[in-house]
């Protein structure tokens, strides 16, 4: 740690953190998302006296690992709420709606960047960020609304799991052209499908052989009885640290096929997801995430240069409101079958990044792809389609219930079969 004494580390990851959550219950207070708190936590410790006070100028390395797990296990706590089989039972709106909702939006922010600077690398990373829809922010809103149980609710929260895939298979694609820009085509093209393959690969193997394994192993094993006397109880691996091997064992995997980390996390994190009434462990992982994944959010604050957005607060600007256009549009046109009034809800819900735009322009970051601007962009973006979703999301709720007249949405059968 560059000769850093253990007091002043200790120091850093209690100052650090009282920040973090400090930031976030005061943003739940007003309303807004607790990762907002917690990324101005570290955009203010970056860009006051505190970032030398606590030595951090000195050595980010700590942090940097910190950082990383916070992702790894962020994205597969995402994937233990994201099993394959709930895919195909959301139906053919929801496919809609999260393909049209990550095709417009790459598109726009691909076509925005190549038309500024030309830079193939920085506008394919951009685009994948303006892609996945952070659906925790949305579900909250739901939530507080107590309207989960609406037809409308259900298409956004199925269409941002699927869009969560698809942002994985995106990104995949990104790194390998982005890995593979300095040769030929053919160079490209083996690269995006080794990562598409490992993506696919991973998906078939643990979320449709594995578990059709376990129900013919469970077949032929018939009902379970009692234990004998003198009959000895297996040792076996409890799911907590099984859950850790699995998600660590992957996103090494993920590197090795030349993806990210966070990728092969997220798969781990689906495959799970199929076994989770064999070896139930998101309850296990929730204290672990609440310690890891601020360090994320707070290194995220750290890398922003307040300075710099004097120059591209206008670039910004123009990318959240692509971003918001794009997405509200897309996903808008998906629904249309169920009504103008159901598809403006589902377009507006679809709207936040959140975590998940941020998450991909930090391997952009520190893969060189792209530059502390254009990082600081991204920030941008996702920080205000986050914080501006729910009161839009509200708005477009209750102008469908005063349009309706009751209190509650009819839910069109023709819409949820398709």
């Amino acid at each position: 740690m560059n000769g850093l004494s253990i007091e002043t580390v200790l120091l850093q990851i209690f100052v650090l953190f009282l920040f973090a959550k400090v930031a976030g219950m005061v943003c739940e207070r007003l309303k807004v998302p607790s990762v907002i708190g917690e990324i101005f936590a570290g955009i203010i410790i970056a860009n006051t006296i505190l970032f030398q006070w606590l030595s951090l100028d000195v050595d980010l390395g700590l942090f940097e690992v910190l950082a990383e797990l916070g992702v790894i296990f962020l994205l597969f706590a995402v994937g233990l709420e994201t099993p394959f089989s709930e895919l195909r039972k959301v139906g053919g709106t929801a496919m809609k709606v999260a393909v049209l909702g990550v095709v417009l939006p790459f598109l726009a922010g691909f076509a925005m960047f190549m038309a500024i600077d030309n830079n193939l690398n920085e506008a394919l990373f951009i685009g994948a960020a303006m892609v996945a829809t952070s659906v925790g922010i949305t579900a909250r809103v739901i939530s507080d609304m107590n309207l989960t149980r609406t037809l409308e609710s259900r298409i956004i929260v199925g269409a941002a799991v699927i869009d969560d895939v698809l942002g994985m298979i995106v990104l995949a694609i990104v790194m390998g052209v982005a890995m593979g820009s300095e040769g030929g085509i053919l160079d490209i093209i083996l690269v995006s499908a080794e990562a598409v393959l490992f993506v696919l690969m991973v998906i078939f193997l643990g979320s449709i052989l594995l578990p059709k394994l376990r129900r013919r192993y469970a077949e032929r094993r018939g009902p379970s009885s009692p234990l004998q006397c003198g009959e000895r109880k297996r040792m076996a691996l409890s799911p907590l640290p099984f859950a850790i091997v699995v998600c660590l064992g992957l996103a090494v995997l993920a590197t090795v096929a030349g993806l990210a980390a966070i990728i092969g996390a997220f798969l781990a994190g689906m495959v799970f997801a199929e076994f989770k009434d064999k070896w139930p462990c998101e309850e296990d992982f929730h204290p672990i995430n609440q310690f890891l994944v601020p360090f994320f959010f707070l290194y995220v604050g750290m890398l922003v240069d307040v300075s710099s957005f004097g120059a591209i607060i206008v670039i910004a600007i123009i990318l959240t409101l692509l971003a918001i256009v794009t997405k509200w549009f897309g996903c808008g046109l998906g629904s249309l079958s169920m009504g103008r009034s159901s598809a403006n809800i589902v377009g507006v819900g679809m709207v936040p990044r959140g975590e998940v735009g941020i998450i991909i322009a930090n391997i952009g970051l520190s893969y060189a792809f792209i530059t502390e601007g254009l990082f600081s962009v991204v920030v941008f973006m996702s920080m205000a389609t986050t914080i501006i979703a729910p009161p839009l999301l509200t708005w477009a709720f209750r102008r469908k219930m005063d349009l309706d007249g009751v209190c509650g949405m009819p839910e069109p059968s023709s819409a949820e079969n398709e």
